[in-house]
């Protein structure tokens, strides 16, 4: 049985991606529309990594894009986010001047931001680790790159470049990183914590990382190439969107998790999941307009189109395939999911009032749900 819905809830009234497609939302649109991928070879020379490719955000220099203050000593993951964000606060313009002028209305200094990501920098650990054990003296490393090795350094240095004030929080959940975010950033709009939330999810493409990903994928991932990037979007009431003359993307309709000690528990786990987001919402299965589900590679991703079989029987809605532009963006992948759900509403691929459904499998176990309903 179906349940009446619910009120109205929270909207997205913006969003940014910088990913593998370009620097900017526009990029990821048509880039995802094209049906391009972005898979490159990797040059030896300047990688020293497992694998032969990787989709890589084309010309990312931070120092060029963010200009040479204050990013001396910036990683990579922080700097996506950092830009991430200044695209989204600007609406896509490039900023006239350092003041705020051009900023989006409505996002003040106690705007509160979620940010997912796995480990935050597995780079920067390693390499401030490694300096400290290979130099003369263990203290001989530079403390400049310090804050980098803290999990929250990308949320933090966000915040901190754009004067946001309000809530702060890091979200480290793997490939559902995106989806938690989202529940966590409507949790401080429902504790009256911050009436307007930035939320996303970020993932790098370093040595580091590649290596990690190569010593604990099992065989049936292997043919899965890495990327990277970062996705953003605007949370705030509709009675907000409406005052600052925004009409909203999509409702966030609900959002739902589920655990699997396994990956053969995850099918099971996840259809679990879905059928209670889709009976929460009133949504039946045959009214879900589109599908944007994670990609996983290997057992993960078995278990997961099967759990959506399940649910949704023979109907088959719009498959949003955002993996197989970008790659696979692991922290970064449910936000890219997101992303993409409302690249297609912007572009009147998905009709007004029609449910999308993201869905999530990671490896360690978290399985997650969100419905959008489209405006």
């Amino acid at each position: 049985m179906v349940n009446a819905p619910a009120t109205v809830g929270p909207v997205i009234s913006a969003w940014t991606a910088v990913s593998p497609l370009g620097l900017r939302a526009a990029d990821f649109s048509s880039g995802l529309g094209s049906g391009r991928g972005t898979g490159k070879p990797l040059d030896p020379e300047e990688w020293s990594v497992p694998f032969r490719e990787a989709c890589l955000v084309p010309d990312f220099h931070i120092r060029e894009i963010l200009g040479r203050k204050n990013t001396r000593s910036m990683d990579r993951v922080t700097g996506l986010a950092v830009t991430a964000i200044r695209h989204l606060l600007s609406g896509e313009r490039e900023e006239k001047t350092g003041d705020g002028a051009g900023r989006l209305p409505g996002v003040g200094e106690h705007t509160g931001l979620a940010l997912g990501t796995s480990t935050g920098s597995a780079q920067s650990i390693m390499d401030f680790t490694r300096d400290s054990l290979v130099s003369a003296k263990p203290f001989f490393v530079d403390p400049a790159r310090f804050p980098n090795t803290v999990m929250n350094c990308a949320a933090g240095q966000s915040a901190i470049w754009h004067g946001l004030k309000g809530p702060n929080a890091t979200i480290a959940g793997g490939r559902a990183a995106g989806l938690l975010t989202l529940r966590y950033a409507l949790r401080l709009q429902r504790a009256g914590r911050a009436r307007t939330v930035l939320c996303g999810a970020v993932e790098e493409f370093t040595s580091a990382r590649a290596w990690l990903e190569w010593h604990t994928r099992a065989d049936d991932d292997a043919t899965a190439v890495l990327g990277e990037g970062a996705a953003v979007w605007l949370l705030e009431t509709a009675d907000e969107a409406r005052e600052h003359g925004r009409g909203g993307l999509a409702e966030v309709a609900g959002v739902e998790f589920g655990f699997a000690a396994d990956p053969a528990a995850a099918r099971t786990a996840l259809a679990d999941a879905v059928t209670r987001l889709l009976d929460r919402t009133g949504t039946a299965p045959g009214e879900v307009r589109a599908l944007a589900d994670s990609q996983a590679p290997g057992a993960g991703g078995e278990a997961e189109r099967a759990a959506l079989a399940d649910v949704l029987g023979g109907h088959q809605p719009l498959r949003v395939a955002t993996a197989d532009a970008i790659g696979d963006t692991c922290a970064a992948s449910a936000a890219f999911q997101i992303a993409a759900v409302l690249a297609l509403a912007e572009r009147g691929e998905i009709a007004p009032g029609g449910p999308a459904l993201v869905t999530t499998v990671d490896r360690d176990g978290v399985v997650g749900a969100a419905l959008l309903r489209t405006r």
